[in-house]
């Protein structure tokens, strides 16, 4: 018998007892193996939960999990750094084996917990800190190790996804979708790490780690959310043939990373523009097998507990069988990351100019100034005290560059309001 401790009993942590003790007997048929929770922990023992618990089960001190003599995984379902770090640590201390589905500690904390995790030969499981359901992790780490990763383009956050899928189809603001995603438990009552592009740069930076290893944390993510985002872009980009998504991108060219989490416009025809509500997805692009594509939920309980699920099952064969702990994402790589601006992409731009003759060619001029061309223009809607929006696409352009140029275009006497620009991801890389 296998003996699985979990601390923290939520959403996740209630799914993965769930799958446990409902599909115990399934497990066992397919696998051979015993796999039993023999202890719990969670800081109100009392809440209200859909499942029975046996007597003695749950406590609400983790170390009664960690330091339980049958306990030979240790699952860690609390989220945050602190005390999460130092639970953590001390359970592979005392040799226990580890799966978490903490990104904003494996993030910020991971190449501390992954390098103790291989002095103690035991091992982390983290299948479920990425896209919930989704294997994401497993395909990279093991289905195409036998490929050089180029190109990762994912929808990692369900919130944002859901936001932006409402503002699209139905022509909400963000304000009202957000709302909308609260009222449905698809939203936190403070969204910030949703919204804002954090949750999924936590997340992008262990499939760097994976794909590139390179052990990114926070600092090297260029990180921006959607709270700008207004409706109007969202119609001028489907006008041009895009969508707005919350693109979470990392791409490797010659040695070096570029790595952002930002609301940018996919092509209407690329198989991520139509991926709605709450789902994820993630683009995997390596030099052998080109293309492969992970779709399915990215969160709640379910989802999210079956990764835990599968993580205990793939410790509890090494455990029975004596086999080593599997290798930790490696970091033996030589890429670095790319400096922030150095990019090269093409840019949508509006701008709320006046409506006058020579309007276009001094924006035209300033753009040329700074080594930007347009590809397309589109120049029309209901004027507002003599002022209409334009809009345009431009070719490539530095990132650096269009920011400069965007600077100097809003001092233009011709400009009222803060222009806007969003990237463009083709994603065909």
């Amino acid at each position: 018998m296998i003996g699985v401790g979990i601390i923290g009993l939520g959403t996740v942590g209630t799914g993965a007892y769930k799958i446990l003790d409902e599909h115990g007997l399934l497990i066992k048929q397919k696998t051979g193996i015993d796999i039993r929770v023999v202890k719990c922990a969670d800081i109100d023992p009392d809440r209200p939960r859909d499942i029975v618990l046996k007597e003695g089960l749950l406590t609400n001190n983790a170390f009664e999990v960690i330091e339980d003599k049958d306990v030979d995984i240790v699952v860690e379902l609390m989220g945050g750094i602190e005390p999460a770090r130092s639970l953590i640590r001390h359970a592979i201390e005392q040799g226990k084996w580890v799966v978490t589905a903490n990104k904003a500690l494996l993030a910020e904390k991971g190449d501390e917990i992954f390098k103790l995790a291989a002095r103690k030969g035991t091992e982390i499981g983290f299948e479920a800190s990425v896209c919930g359901g989704i294997p994401v992790i497993k395909a990279i780490r093991d289905g195409l190790v036998g490929n050089r990763i180029t190109y990762i383009l994912g929808i990692l956050n369900g919130t944002c996804n859901y936001i932006l899928t409402k503002m699209t189809l139905e022509g909400m603001s963000f304000n009202r979708a957000l709302e909308d995603a609260q009222r449905l438990g698809f939203a936190e009552s403070d969204p910030t790490l949703d919204i804002e592009g954090i949750d999924a740069a936590h997340k992008l930076c262990i499939l760097v780690r994976l794909a590139f290893q390179y052990p990114a944390v926070m600092s090297d993510i260029t990180t921006g959310g959607i709270s700008r985002i207004d409706p109007i872009d969202i119609e001028f980009a489907r006008e041009f043939g895009y969508r707005i998504k919350l693109l979470a991108v990392a791409k490797e060219d010659r040695g070096k990373i570029e790595a952002r989490v930002e609301p940018a416009m996919i092509p209407v025809g690329h198989p991520m523009s139509s991926v709605d509500g709450v789902y994820n997805a993630a683009y995997v692009v390596g030099d052998r097998t080109g293309p492969t594509l992970y779709y399915g939920k990215g969160a709640g309980g379910d989802a999210t507990g079956s990764a835990v699920v599968s993580d205990i099952v793939d410790m509890a064969y090494r455990i029975r069988n004596g086999a080593p702990a599997a290798k930790i994402p490696s970091t033996a790589g030589k890429v670095k990351m790319r400096g922030a601006g150095k990019s090269s992409v093409p840019y949508y731009m509006r701008f709320t100019a006046k409506d006058s003759p020579g309007v276009l060619s001094k924006i035209s001029g300033v753009l040329a100034d700074y080594k930007i061309s347009i590809s397309s223009v589109i120049q029309k809607g209901r004027k507002e005290n003599g002022y209409v929006p334009i809009v345009m696409l431009t070719h490539e352009a530095v990132e650096l560059n269009l920011k400069e140029a965007k600077a100097a275009i809003d001092q233009l006497p011709i400009i009222k309001d803060e222009s806007v620009y969003i990237r463009i991801e083709e994603g065909n890389q």
